[in-house]
């Protein structure tokens, strides 16, 4: 039980944060802190009773920034970590953080078939497009043509759509934010977070260092209301295909809705739940 009043300072560590200046980076990491700090005092929470998992990759330094318990994973591997967390303590709130290469390439398998288990955690991904910490290579967001010291003739192939993946692989809560919204990005985080399923929310985030194509963003973007119809949905999660500043970009719960979650399905873990 909580003690104290949680404020989202109490959730922030002493460490020189060492994003570049002006990265996305820092709206998703008090975005992260306001959402917790509110679900522990609404629910009369402690600290102790969130963990998480970061990757390797720009969005997983957030481990070094979140006075939390956690989990350094291995690049592509955060959900595989997250879910034994999971099933070791079935109480915890776990919180996955990771990118776009981390979540899409390396970790794609573990992406759809996290969905079709439904535990009952949360994934968080920073998307910028591309493979910043190692210098800007194309992820399978990245759109046709970016080039990279990787790919100097440019990136051949179109990119996922993740949103699109995540509804067809039966997402029970699936959302896309805007980081440098940061009152925004906090809601729709507590919302997922308190979710009883799986949920997955994508973070839109320009890298003022690598792939500046995607940075013009914000003028597709717009706000929708918490959606559970599933033919809007279909809808939302194609109004952008990751490959063009055409379209539109809608921010919010693109889909939510209700399925038993792999804690209640397992009868050992649905026994720890009610201890």
């Amino acid at each position: 039980m909580q003690k104290n009043k949680i404020n989202p300072q109490d959730i922030s560590t002493n460490q020189l944060i060492t994003w570049c200046p002006g990265c996305g980076n820092f709206g998703i990491l008090e975005s992260v802190k306001r959402a917790i700090s509110e679900i522990a005092n609404e629910n009369k929470l402690d600290k102790k009773n969130f963990a998480f998992v970061a990757g390797i990759g720009c969005a997983a330094k957030i481990y070094d920034y979140l006075d939390l318990n956690g989990f350094y994973g291995l690049h592509g591997r955060i959900l595989p970590v997250a879910l034994g967390i999971k099933l070791g303590n079935p109480k915890l709130k776990v919180i996955g953080f990771a990118g776009d290469g981390d979540t899409y390439s390396e970790g794609i398998s573990h992406f759809m078939h996290a969905f079709r288990y439904n535990s009952d955690m949360t994934l968080i991904v920073h998307d910028n497009q591309s493979f910043s910490l190692t210098t800007g290579q194309a992820t399978a967001t990245s759109q046709q043509g970016f080039k990279s010291k990787a790919e100097p003739l440019g990136e051949f192939n179109e990119p996922f759509n993740p949103v699109k993946i995540a509804l067809a692989s039966g997402g029970t809560f699936i959302a896309r934010c805007n980081a440098f919204d940061i009152q925004h990005t906090s809601e729709i985080l507590k919302k997922a977070i308190e979710h009883k399923g799986f949920s997955y929310v994508e973070i839109l985030q320009k890298c003022i260092i690598f792939n500046k194509e995607m940075n013009d963003l914000n003028k597709l973007m717009f706000k929708i209301e918490d959606n559970k119809n599933y033919s809007e949905a279909l809808k939302l999660v194609e109004m952008w295909d990751y490959n063009s500043k055409k379209g539109k970009i809608p921010l919010g719960v693109l889909y939510q809705t209700s399925k038993p979650i792999l804690e209640e399905k397992w009868f050992q873990l649905k026994q720890k739940l009610e201890k």
